[in-house]
C-alpha cells in the first residue's frame, strides 16, 4: 500500500490582534517533505503513528510537508497559499497512492478563505481522484464544514479536552482508513448541528461521561466512529458551532438517527457544560478564601492556545495592587524583557517593563522592580501527550512576592515543568496563574487543590455575547435560545 501523510494546522482567532504569517509556522514547527523529526507534535500524530504502522505492515510511506503555527489572528493569504501549495506539490510527487493521511486542525481561517481545511481537502481530492481514501485527524475545536466532510472519506477528532488522546485518535483514523482501502467497511456519515457553541471539559461530567458513552458505542452494531465537534467560538465564520459527526458501516439511516440523538443529548446538557468565569477580583477572593493551596487560576482570555497574545497584565496588576504574594504566574510572552534579564544575569535586581505590548486587550505594561531568579536557553516544556513544546529563552523573575515566567516563544501553560525547570516551587505557592484555557488541567490538576477559571479581559474572551460576529449562522446558543438539532 502506498500512503502519503502531511500536516498543515493552526487555530484562527479572527478577533485576534496578530496575523499568522509564515514566521509563525517557522517558530512552532515547519518541516519540508521528508524532514519531520522523531518526536511527536500535536498535529503530526497521523504521520508519527503511520511510521510505526507502515513499518509493521510493509507499506510505502511518503512523508510530505509538516507545518503548524501557534493559534493567532487570521492567517495571511500568502502564508496559507504558500504552505498549501507546497503540501499539494508533495502530494502530486507521491502519486500513485492508495491512502492520504492528514493532520489538520479544522479552524484555520486565512485572508479570502473562511474554511482552509475545506479548501485544502477539495484540492487534495481533485488531485488523487475518487478512488483514493482520504482521512484526516482534527482538533475538536473544529468549525466543521460540508466541504470537509464531503471531500474526506473519514474525519476523526480528538475526544479529550485537554487533548491527551492525539495518538489514540491517530491510530483510530489509520485503522478505519486501512479498512476502507481493503473494502472491509463501507462508510455512511451524518453531521448534526447543535446550533450552539460551548466548551466540553472532559475532565468533569457531563462531558467526561459523554466521551465514555460515545466510545462504548463505537465498534458496536455498525457504528464506526463518533466525533464531537466543539466548535471554536473565536472564529467568525459561517461553519462555527458545535456538531456531532457519526460514521456507520454503510447505514445512512443509522448514521442520521444516531447523530441527531447525540445532538439532542448534547443540547440537553449545555447549561452543565458551560463554565463559570468570575471577574478577576471575585476569582481572587474565592482563591484567598480557600483554606488549602495551591489554587490554580486559569487566565482563559489571554490563552495563546486560543489566539491571544499571552502578554496581558490585568491579573498581575490586581495581584500587586492587592498585595497578594506567594504566587506564580506564567507563561507571559515578553521577548524584550527576557533579553534584558539575560543581559542582567541571575541574581540581578533591576527595573523591568513587563507585558502589555500588543494592544488594548493586553492591558498596560507594568513597570516593576524585579530580581532575576533563573535563566534558561531553549527551554522545552512537556506538551500534550508528552510532546515536547519549545518555549525559547525563558526567565524567572520575582517582584512583590510573585514569581513570573517570561518566555520568547509564545505558548500556553501545559505542564508544571514550565515553572519547575526554572526552580519555581509551586508547592509553596498559594496561587498559580496560568495563561491557558484548559490544556493546563492535565498536569496542573496534580498539584492544584482548586481550579478557578477567570473572566479577565482579553483577546480570547469566553464571553461570546461580547464578540462582534458578522459571519456566523444564527440562531446559535448562548446568543440565541434554540434547542432543536438539524442535519447538516
Amino acid at each position: 500500500m502506498r500512503v502519503f501523510t502531511a500536516s498543515l494546522a493552526t487555530e484562527t482567532n479572527t478577533f485576534g490582534p496578530m496575523p499568522t504569517g509564515l514566521a509563525s509556522f517557522q517558530d512552532r514547527g515547519y518541516f519540508p517533505a521528508g524532514s519531520y523529526p522523531p518526536e511527536l507534535s500535536l498535529f503530526a500524530a497521523p504521520l508519527w503513528v503511520a511510521r510505526k504502522v507502515a513499518a509493521q505492515r510493509g507499506w510505502t510511506l511518503i512523508e510530505g510537508m509538516v507545518a503548524g503555527a501557534q493559534p493567532s489572528g487570521t492567517t495571511t493569504r500568502a502564508a496559507y497559499e504558500t504552505l498549501r501549495d507546497e503540501l499539494l506539490s508533495d502530494l502530486r510527487a507521491a502519486l500513485p497512492l492508495d491512502l492520504v493521511l492528514l493532520g489538520l486542525h479544522g479552524a484555520m481561517v486565512a485572508e479570502g478563505y473562511d474554511d482552509c481545511e475545506g479548501d485544502l481537502l477539495t484540492r487534495v481530492r481533485a488531485i488523487v481522484g475518487p478512488a483514493v481514501v482520504v482521512g484526516a485527524e482534527l482538533d475538536p475545536h473544529v468549525n466543521l464544514s460540508r466541504a470537509m466532510v464531503a471531500q474526506a472519506d473519514i474525519l476523526v477528532a480528538f475526544k479529550e479536552y485537554p487533548h491527551t488522546d492525539i495518538v489514540e485518535r491517530a491510530h483510530e483514523l489509520i485503522a478505519l482508513c486501512e479498512a476502507r482501502v481493503k473494502g472491509s467497511i463501507r462508510l455512511a456519515h451524518a453531521v448534526a448541528d447543535c446550533h450552539m457553541v460551548v466548551p466540553f471539559h472532559t475532565t468533569r461530567d457531563p462531558a467526561k461521561a459523554l466521551v465514555r458513552r460515545i466510545q462504548a458505542l463505537e465498534g458496536q452494531g455498525g457504528v464506526l466512529s463518533i466525533s464531537i465537534a466543539h466548535g471554536f467560538a473565536l472564529g467568525d465564520v459561517p461553519d462555527m458551532g458545535s456538531k456531532v459527526l457519526v460514521y456507520t458501516d454503510g447505514d445512512q439511516a443509522q448514521a442520521d438517527a444516531l447523530a441527531l440523538q447525540l445532538a439532542r443529548e448534547v443540547i440537553a446538557m449545555r447549561e452543565q457544560l458551560a463554565v463559570s468565569y468570575p471577574a478577576i477580583d471575585d476569582a481572587l477572593d474565592q482563591a484567598l478564601a480557600f483554606d488549602a493551596g495551591p489554587v490554580v487560576l486559569a487566565d482563559r482570555a489571554d490563552n495563546p492556545g486560543s489566539g491571544a497574545s499571552g502578554d496581558s497584565t490585568f491579573i498581575l496588576r490586581r495581584l500587586i495592587e492587592r498585595g497578594i504574594g506567594r504566587a506564580a504566574l506564567g507563561p507571559l510572552w515578553d521577548p524584550g524583557a527576557v533579553r534584558i534579564a539575560f543581559d542582567a544575569g541571575v541574581g540581578a535586581r533591576l527595573p523591568l517593563r513587563i507585558g502589555g505590548k500588543v494592544g488594548p486587550m493586553s492591558g498596560d505594561p507594568l513597570d516593576l522592580d524585579c530580581q532575576v531568579k533563573a535563566l534558561r536557553r531553549d527551554l522545552v516544556m512537556t506538551g500534550l501527550a508528552g510532546a515536547p513544546t519549545p518555549m525559547g529563552d525563558c526567565a524567572l523573575v520575582t517582584t512583590h512576592g510573585i514569581d513570573i515566567v517570561l518566555i520568547t516563544l509564545r505558548n500556553q501553560a501545559m505542564d508544571t515543568d514550565l515553572f519547575t525547570q526554572l526552580g519555581c516551587d509551586l508547592a509553596a505557592c498559594k496561587l498559580i496563574v496560568v495563561k491557558s484555557a484548559q490544556h493546563f488541567h492535565a498536569s496542573f490538576s496534580k498539584v492544584a487543590k482548586k481550579v478557578i477559571y477567570v473572566g479577565a479581559p482579553g483577546a480570547a474572551t469566553p464571553h461570546v455575547a461580547s464578540l462582534p460576529y458578522t459571519k456566523i449562522h444564527r440562531p446559535l446558543w448562548p446568543l440565541d435560545d434554540i434547542a432543536t438539532p438539524s442535519l447538516l
